[in-house]
């Protein structure tokens, strides 16, 4: 087992670098897991720009792929060794059209080649070639090795982490530099939650100002627009599609989709052909109170039945918890302000994206290093910040939000059964929405001055919290829920 202290450490040193984007924090990217999936999907791309790099690429005779720890023992769970074969065929997560993934991946299975990215066909044997290896490594839960085979005989190797989001680090890089370089490039480099209210205050902006400002320096306007406007409609696209389809989850769980039965049940009377329609018609409403609680649950759900699907979401901050802040805004949308726009879908994203930086920065958004509070947990302190905002709260106030909701997310253990992102991860979703909202009511009607508890050390709680707990309730199905409930009762 892995030294828990040597890793927090080492990771945290990382992320105090760091200066991160809103769009660091929501990526598009392809389901079930960004630690499981989208992390090893990208890992293989990079492991190829490497290859390219060295001029080695041209020599390369096979490639074998060992996962490690969190990665080997949730890993079939997570469609991790597909994503893998992805990325090794040079795809892109983003782009790529998830219905033809199956149809590349029995083609390998089928034919025992692979053509590395999409240039050079070698021998593979999907079965042989990526091996799950339960060891930890040292520096992180979600250790990848990539290992080239040379016509010359040699070996070349590279590891790799999958450290939470979609993100990925390599320890043997001298990264400290670079991440200093990067983190100056902000004009309000921030790492604690007291910096950003300190700019608002001298500034006299709202968070969304200060967060657009430090975009600013990395895009134009128009660039930061058609970047969020691609997060949302992916966001509002999962939404539909999940709202829109019945069946039976993949996995082997026999979890059936809920998302529809719920749709169709709160829907209204105006037709519609398209998202937005959508939005329309359900504005044209009648919603009373437990159809609110419903209709966010509704949001939520359909999100993550689409991810468990290997479907297109944002990860927000995580593939796992990508249902909160979507469902929020969407309550936002159709309940709260029927007139609001895309200058109010742009507000929401940044100060999301903003909240969920501080809790990278200074603790974790990786399940396997600090189980679900780290993803669902962080996900509704950033929808309830956002929400904030929008609801007229003051830069006090959008904090104290992040503060309620991940207050009540500590200790969250990740647990998912069968090590698929179904059962407990798909209520998660909803229940963190809930409970952003909730946490947003009750922010702006604090008065900050009487707050006992900031964000600040919540998050350090949280980060605490995390070391302390134990490694089987860290995504690895090695307890809880995992256990308690197997394969064959589903």
């Amino acid at each position: 087992m892995c030294n828990i202290f040597y890793i927090c450490q080492k990771l945290n040193h990382l992320n105090q670098m760091e200066s991160i984007s809103v769009f660091d924090m929501l990526s598009i990217g392809v389901g079930p897991s960004s630690s499981h999936t989208l992390g090893p999907w990208r890992a293989a791309k990079q492991w190829i720009k490497y290859l390219q790099s060295r001029e080695l690429f041209t020599g390369v005779a096979s490639v074998n792929v060992e996962l490690f720890g969190s990665l080997a023992l949730t890993g079939k769970g997570h469609a991790t060794d597909i994503a893998l074969l992805m990325g090794l065929l040079g795809t892109d997560p983003v782009t790529f059209d998830i219905l033809d993934i199956q149809n590349q991946v029995n083609k390998v299975k089928n034919y025992k080649r692979l053509m590395l990215n999409f240039e050079k066909e070698i021998p593979f044997d999907f079965e042989k070639n990526i091996k799950f290896n339960r060891k930890f490594l040292e520096f992180h839960p979600n250790g990848i090795r990539f290992t080239a085979t040379l016509r010359n005989g040699k070996n070349k190797s590279q590891s790799y982490y999958s450290i939470g989001g979609g993100f990925v680090v390599q320890k043997e890089r001298n990264r400290r530099k670079i991440q200093v370089e990067k983190f100056q490039a902000f004009p309000f480099p921030i790492q604690k939650a007291t910096e950003i209210l300190n700019y608002c205050n001298t500034e006299n902006i709202s968070i969304s100002q200060l967060v657009y400002k430090n975009e600013l320096s990395l895009r134009d306007p128009v660039r930061i627009d058609d970047k969020l406007k691609s997060i949302w409609d992916v966001m509002l696209d999962s939404m539909y599609v999940g709202c829109h389809t019945e069946g039976i989850l993949p996995g082997g769980l026999n979890v059936k989709r809920r998302a529809f039965d719920k749709h169709e049940k709160l829907k209204g009377q105006k037709p519609y052909t398209n998202a937005y329609e959508w939005i329309d018609s359900i504005r044209n409403t009648e919603v009373k109170f437990r159809e609110i609680l419903k209709w966010v649950s509704c949001f939520a759900l359909s999100v993550n039945e689409v991810n468990a699907s290997l479907g297109r979401v944002v990860t927000a901050p995580t593939n796992g918890s990508a249902g909160v802040i979507p469902s929020v805004l969407m309550y936002y949308l159709v309940i709260e302000n029927h007139d609001a726009n895309f200058e109010d879908i742009k507000k929401f994203l940044l100060v999301a994206g903003e909240i969920g930086s501080l809790f990278k920065k200074n603790a974790t958004i990786s399940a396997a290093m600090g189980g679900c509070q780290a993803e669902i947990g962080v996900s509704s302190a950033m929808a309830a910040a956002a929400l904030t905002e929008l609801m007229g709260g003051t830069p006090e106030q959008v904090l104290i939000a992040a503060e309620i909701a991940m207050e009540h997310h500590l200790g969250l253990t990740c647990d998912p059964i069968g090590g698929l992102v179904q059962i407990p991860c798909i209520e998660r979703n909803a229940m963190g929405a809930i409970k952003a909202i909730s946490a947003s009511e009750l922010a702006l009607d604090s008065d900050p001055q009487h707050v006992k508890v900031p964000l600040d050390k919540v998050i350090l709680t949280m980060w605490e919290t995390a070391k302390d707990m134990n490694t089987k309730y860290k995504e690895t199905s090695e307890g809880g829920l995992a256990i308690s409930v197997n394969m064959s009762d589903c």
